[in-house]
Formats: C-alpha cells, sequence, structure tokens
C-alpha cells in the first residue's frame, strides 16, 4: 500500500482480514473495558492450541478469499513467546489464503519487550508491531495505571528496530485526569522526536492517538461518580486533538484517519482499514469480534469456556447478527466518513448496495452540509474540519 486512496466502502471481491484476541494481561488498567484477565497465565499455552483450532475450523468453510492482514490484539499479546506467536500465525496460514506479503500485526506493551523476542516474533512472520506507550508523562501514566516508564517505549523501540522490525506504532491516550494542554504538548514533542525527521531515520512510523473515555464498568467510571476523578472537560480535550493535528502536519506526518497518522502512506495501517472501509475480517479468541459474510459474530468472553466449547468441536460464538439493509449501510457511514480527505465513495458505495448515496442517505447528507459538517462531490462524501471535530455526532445521524 503506498499512495493508493482507502476506498470506502470495500467490495466483496477485495482481501479480507483475521483479528486473534489474547485476553491476558498482567494486570487491568482502571480505564479499560476490553475484554481482559489478570491471573491467568497458566492457560495461555491452552489457550494458544484453541486458537489454532478455532482457525483451522473457519478454514474449512473459508471461500477462498484472500487474507491480507492478521492483527494480533489484546490484552497484551506480548506475554505469548516466539513459539507461540508464531504457532498462531502458521495456523492462519495453513487454513487461510494469506497473501505472502500480508500485514501481521502484534499488539506490545513496552515493558519485557527485548530484541531476542521480537527477533522470534519476526521470524514467525511479525512484520508490523504497535506498542501501547500511552503517554510519556510519568504522572499520566502513574493515572492511567500503567505499569512502564517513558523510557521503556523508547528502549523497545529500537529493541524493534535491532530484531529487523521496519513498521512501528505506538498508541497515545490524550485528556486523561488532571492532563493539561502543555503536557500534552509535551508528549507531542516527545513523539515528534522519537518519529524521525527526513533525513533522520525514526524510531516510529505510525501513531494512533484516542482520547480518553471513561466506559461504564470500569474503575474510572466508578470515581467519576463518586467526584474524585477529574476529567479534562470537551473544550480541553478539542484544544489537545487541534494541536495534535496542526504540530504533527508540520512535521510532515500523514493524517489520514480521525485517529491515526503515519510518516508516509505505506505506513498506514491495512488491518484497521479493512473496519474503516467496511471490510469483512474473521475473530478468534475469546471475546474477539468478526464480521463475514454480512454475519457478525462475538466469541465467548471468558477464555475457560471458550477453549472448552472449541475442544469439544462447538462454535464458540456466543452472539450472531445479520447485517444486513439500512444498518450495514448506515455503518458503511460511521466507518468510512472516519478517512480523512476521502469518505464515502459515491462509486464503491452503489455498487455495493445498488443505491447511491443521494438515495440512501440525500436528506442527511444534505443537513450535515449545511451546517458545515460535511462536503459532498461527484467523488462522495467526507468530514469537513469542523465535522472532524465532531465526528461521533455526525456517525450518530446515520444510525438512526
Amino acid at each position: 500500500m503506498t499512495d493508493t486512496p482507502l476506498i470506502a466502502p470495500s467490495l466483496a471481491t477485495e482481501p479480507i482480514g483475521i483479528y486473534i484476541h489474547i485476553p491476558f494481561c498482567a494486570h487491568i488498567c482502571p480505564y479499560c473495558d476490553f475484554t481482559t484477565y489478570a491471573g491467568k497465565g497458566s492457560l495461555i499455552p491452552r489457550y494458544v492450541e484453541a486458537v489454532r483450532r478455532e482457525s483451522a475450523q473457519a478454514g474449512e468453510t473459508h471461500d477462498g478469499g484472500r487474507i491480507a492482514t492478521i492483527f494480533i490484539g489484546g490484552g497484551t499479546p506480548s506475554l505469548l513467546d516466539a513459539v507461540q506467536m508464531g504457532s498462531l500465525i502458521a495456523a492462519c496460514r495453513g487454513a487461510f489464503p494469506v497473501e505472502p506479503d500480508a500485514e501481521i500485526s502484534v499488539e506490545a506493551n513496552p515493558n519485557g519487550l527485548t530484541a531476542g523476542l521480537l527477533a522470534g516474533y519476526r521470524e514467525g512472520g511479525v512484520n508490523r508491531l504497535s506498542i501501547g506507550a500511552q503517554t510519556f508523562d510519568r504522572r499520566g501514566l502513574r493515572t492511567l495505571g500503567r505499569q512502564h516508564e517513558a523510557g521503556d517505549v523508547l528502549a523497545a523501540l529500537r529493541a524493534a528496530r535491532e530484531a529487523g522490525l521496519r513498521n512501528a506504532s505506538i498508541d497515545l491516550i490524550f485528556g486523561w485526569p488532571r492532563q493539561t494542554l502543555e503536557a500534552f504538548a509535551h508528549d507531542l514533542d516527545e513523539l515528534i522526536a522519537i518519529g524521525g525527521g527526513v533525513d533522520e531515520p525514526g524510531l516510529i512510523d505510525h501513531v494512533s492517538m484516542y482520547s480518553l473515555i471513561v466506559e461504564p464498568g470500569t474503575p474510572f467510571a466508578d470515581a467519576a461518580a463518586r467526584g474524585i476523578l477529574h476529567m479534562p472537560d470537551d473544550d480541553a480535550t478539542a484544544d489537545m486533538y487541534e494541536l495534535a493535528m496542526t504540530r504533527l502536519a508540520e512535521a510532515g506526518w500523514l493524517h489520514y484517519e480521525v485517529s491515526n497518522w503515519a510518516r508516509a502512506p505505506q505506513f498506514r495501517s491495512r488491518h484497521n482499514a479493512l473496519y474503516w472501509r467496511h471490510a469483512d475480517y474473521y475473530g478468534f479468541g475469546a471475546g474477539a469480534h468478526g464480521t463475514v459474510f454480512g454475519v457478525r459474530t462475538m466469541n465467548q468472553p471468558l477464555p475457560e469456556r471458550y477453549c472448552a466449547l472449541v475442544e469439544a468441536g462447538e462454535a464458540p460464538a456466543s452472539n450472531r447478527e445479520l447485517v444486513a439493509g439500512d444498518v450495514a449501510r448506515g455503518e458503511t457511514m460511521m466507518l468510512g466518513l472516519r478517512l480523512i480527505g476521502q469518505g464515502v465513495d459515491a462509486v464503491a458505495f452503489a455498487a455495493r448496495y445498488g443505491t447511491t448515496l443521494e438515495e440512501a442517505f440525500g436528506a442527511e447528507i444534505a443537513d450535515l452540509a449545511a451546517i458545515g459538517m460535511l462536503e459532498r462531490d461527484e467523488r462522495g462524501v467526507r468530514l469537513t474540519r469542523r465535522g472532524l471535530m465532531l465526528a461521533n455526532d455526525v456517525a450518530e445521524r446515520f444510525l438512526a
């Protein structure tokens, strides 16, 4: 993937992806609402084998479409050793027609990463690393319940380069409790510094940057309800986001999706682009989601129960939902509009759904264009700068 535009929605003839969920963590961060469990590390060997079996079972009914990406997320996938990681990738390659140059990503915490472990991952097929940095601010790391230091991030990135990984991304969170604009500006300074320059190779090629949302059921939600968690207000987080857009543009970064920037087009996340383009992807592992042929599944979230189901030859999905009609078209708008400068393509939309954008959402598009949230031309529809700041509100208009 170089300068090729990311066209949404995808078409049925295009490659799809695989997501593998690793639900194990050394500890659970207070803001996290993902399917994660601490203290279950002894289950990892059994779990890896169960995921291998699930992928093999799915491969038996696969229609032959190509697999362009494999994303191993969590949780903390870097708790797996190199042999376990390589065996998951090998299982996918054995069950599906995975493209030779497929993007194969692994999420990791920075502490504990070594050049040796990462070299083993690379030998097993990993070619992209995504590190959960979250912030370079020590107070922010402690507030977020992270157990690493900023120096661990730099050490992990250097280890990745030493191991031969030439595609590295970090995650950053902004808008954490009591974070100031000045503190966030320091995070941006650090990010830009380790990203390198035109004539100076850096340590990272991509960044995903998300505003912290206090999710129900998390310790942060409990603290907020009791009045002991003080979050920056919406105006403050908006100022942070605008600062990020300005500073990263000045540093030459490509802002290609609402929350994502790349040093160059070839470093855009190919797997996440499948989500934004509303493409199909398999979901393997406890709590994993997937959508194939219009059927969305969610697997049993408890790892022990998931393993038992797969071992018994039963489907591990706990929920199935048909995604079609207005729901599918609305989700295409919600996801596709996140692509900066591209948005939802009129020709691709008509080819996928057999109806035009105007026929499906003419009134919504007209209303949002009138208040400066969307812009429309013969190519399709996309967010304006104002719409970008309120992307979630825009998306809701297409999901009613």
